[in-house]
C-alpha cells in the first residue's frame, strides 16, 4: 500500500477549510430533519397506544366481568392523563435514541418493559380518578399494546431505512484511524446507510500513513490539536475509533477529550462477525475487557431445532399442497420432462444429499451449463445468470416466488436439511472453497438463511461466505426465528431471485 502523508491531503489550507465549511453547512441542516422524524415517531407511538386502548375497550364485553356500559368520559380522562406517561416511559427506555435500539431484540425488550410500566400507569391513573379497571382489561392491554408497538416500530424501522438509503437522517461521524480497519468501517457504513452513519472526515496523527482509498471520506483532522473543535467544524456529532489503527495512548486521550466536549464516542471491538449479544463488558483492574459468550449447540438446543423444523415444515407442506399441484400441472403443460428435479448437494459433515426442487429449467440444463460458463455474473464458485436461457417461462415465475424450493420441506422432514441454515452447496463448489468455508458443514444446510435474506443472487461470493459463517458462529433459535420472519418480505418482494 502506498502511504500518503496527511500534509499532502491538506496541503492547501484554504481548500481544506472550504471543504470543512461546506460539509458543516450541509450537515447542520440535518438536525431539523432528525427532530421532525423523531416527532413523527412520538406521534406514531401515541396513536398506537390510543388504538390499543380503544381495541381493548371494544373487546371488553367479551370478558365476563365487563358487562357495564362504557363510560366514554371516564375513558377519555384516563386516556388523556395516561398517554403522557406512556410517552415519558418510551423516552425513559431510550426508544427515541437510535443508538440504543440498533437491534430488533434490544428494541423489543425495551418495548416490553415500557409497555408493562405503561399499563401500571393506566391502573394508577384510573385508581386516582376512582375508576374501576378490571385486571383482565389491563392484561389484555399489555398484550395488545406490546404487539401493536412492535408492529408499529417495525414499520418505523422500515421507513427510517428507506430515508437513510436516500441520504436522510444519517448521523455525521468522524473515524479516528487511517489504516485498514478505518477503511473497512468507512466502506461498511457507505455500503449500509441503514446503519445510520455518514463519514465526514478522519482523525490521524501528523506523519501517519493514510490508506489511499480513505482520502475520499473527507479531510484528515489532527488528533493532537483542538480535536473537538475540528470535529464540530467538520459537522460531526460523533467519533468512531478504529481501535487497531490507533495506539492506546491516542485512543484514551481522544475518548477523554471528546466525551468531555459532549461528542459521542464509539470504539470498535476489533472483532468482526461476532454477534453483539454475545459480548459483555466487565472491569479487569483498570481495563474494561470484552467477554465473548460461547455459542451453545448441545443439550436441548438441537432437539428444539429439530422439533421446530418438523412441526413447521409439516404445517407448511400441508398448506403448500394446492400450490404444488398447480405448479406441477403448469410445469407439465409448458415443457417436457419431470416435475421434480433432484440434485446432489453437500450436507452436514460433508454427507451427500439429494435436494428436491420443482423443475424450472429445460431437461438438458446440466449439459448446457458448459456453454454458458463465460456468461456467469457471480464471482467465486457460484454460478448465476440474471437471464438464464435454460429457465422456462413457468420456471421463471416459480423462481421469483420461491415456489420451486417448496419440495425441500421433504428434505427437512427427512433430516437432511433444516428450515434455516447455509445454502446446500454443489460438490463442484466445495472443491473451490477455502479452508475457512468448510465450517459451513458443521450445521445442516437450510431452505433459507442469512444469505437469502440479505440479497440472495445479488450478493457477491465474499458476502455469501461471510453471512453463512456468521450464522454458523452465532447460531441460536432466536436467530432462526428472526431469519424465517425476514424471509417472508424477501420472498414477497422477489428480492434477488432469478
Amino acid at each position: 500500500m502506498k502511504a500518503i502523508n496527511p500534509a499532502q491531503v491538506t496541503e492547501s489550507s484554504s481548500v481544506a477549510v472550504h471543504d470543512l465549511l461546506t460539509r458543516a453547512a450541509t450537515v447542520r441542516a440535518r438536525p431539523g430533519v432528525v427532530r421532525l422524524a423523531r416527532s413523527f415517531v412520538v406521534l406514531a407511538d401515541a396513536a398506537t397506544v390510543t388504538a390499543a386502548m380503544l381495541a381493548v375497550l371494544a373487546l371488553r364485553h367479551t370478558l365476563p366481568e365487563d358487562t357495564t356500559p362504557v363510560d366514554v368520559a371516564a375513558f377519555t380522562k384516563v386516556w388523556a392523563l395516561a398517554l403522557p406517561v406512556w410517552i415519558g416511559l418510551f423516552a425513559r427506555y431510550r426508544l427515541y435514541h437510535a443508538r440504543h435500539i440498533t437491534t430488533r431484540r434490544d428494541e423489543l425488550t425495551r418495548i416490553v418493559h415500557a409497555v408493562g410500566l405503561g399499563v401500571v400507569g393506566v391502573a394508577v391513573v384510573a385508581y386516582s380518578l376512582d375508576e374501576l379497571v378490571p385486571r383482565s382489561w389491563l392484561l389484555s392491554l399489555f398484550a395488545v399494546a406490546t404487539v401493536a408497538m412492535a408492529a408499529e416500530r417495525e414499520v418505523v424501522r422500515y421507513a427510517f431505512n428507506r430515508l437513510r438509503r436516500r441520504g436522510h437522517c444519517l448521523r455525521p461521524v468522524v473515524i479516528a484511524g487511517t489504516g485498514p480497519e478505518a477503511l473497512a468501517l468507512a466502506t461498511m457504513l457507505g455500503e449500509q446507510p441503514e446503519l445510520g452513519y455518514r463519514v465526514v472526515g478522519l482523525v490521524g496523527n501528523p506523519g501517519q500513513s493514510i490508506h489511499p482509498k480513505l482520502v475520499e471520506y473527507g479531510p484528515v483532522l489532527d488528533s493532537r490539536t483542538k480535536v473537538a473543535e475540528q470535529v464540530r467544524m467538520a459537522g460531526a456529532t460523533g467519533v468512531l475509533v478504529a481501535t487497531t489503527d490507533v495506539d492506546t495512548e491516542t485512543s484514551n486521550r481522544l475518548t477523554r477529550t471528546l466525551t468531555d466536549a459532549g461528542i459521542h464516542v464509539e470504539l470498535s471491538s476489533s472483532l468482526k462477525d461476532i454477534d453483539a449479544t454475545r459480548l459483555s463488558v466487565r472491569p479487569l483492574g483498570r481495563f474494561p475487557v470484552v467477554y465473548v459468550e460461547a455459542v451453545q449447540r448441545d443439550g436441548w438446543r438441537p432437539v428444539a431445532k429439530r422439533g421446530f423444523d418438523i412441526a413447521l415444515s409439516s404445517l407448511a407442506l400441508i398448506a403448500a399442497v394446492p400450490v404444488l399441484l398447480l405448479a406441477a400441472v403448469l410445469i407439465k403443460a409448458s415443457s417436457p420432462g419431470p416435475v421434480l428435479f433432484r440434485q446432489e448437494r453437500v450436507g452436514r459433515r460433508g454427507r451427500r444429499i439429494h435436494v428436491l426442487k420443482l423443475r424450472t429449467m429445460v431437461v438438458d440444463a446440466e449439459e448446457r451449463l458448459r456453454e454458458l460458463h463465460l456468461l456467469n455474473e457471480s464471482d467465486g464458485p457460484l454460478f448465476k445468470i440474471r437471464h438464464d436461457p435454460r429457465v422456462t417461462p413457468v420456471g421463471r415465475v416459480l423462481r421469483k416466488l420461491s415456489i420451486d424450493e417448496l419440495p425441500q420441506l421433504v428434505n427437512v422432514l427427512k433430516g437432511e436439511m433444516s428450515l434455516v441454515g447455509p445454502r446446500p452447496a454443489l460438490p463442484s463448489e466445495v472443491t473451490q472453497w477455502g479452508p475457512e468455508l468448510f465450517d459451513r458443514l458443521r450445521v445442516q444446510p437450510g431452505i433459507t438463511g442469512m444469505w437469502q435474506v440479505r440479497g440472495r443472487s445479488d450478493s457477491s461470493f465474499s458476502q455469501y461466505q461471510r453471512w453463512d459463517l456468521y450464522y454458523v458462529d452465532n447460531w441460536s433459535m432466536m436467530h432462526d426465528i428472526v431469519i424465517l420472519l425476514r424471509t417472508i418480505p424477501v420472498v414477497i418482494a422477489s428480492k434477488g431471485a432469478y
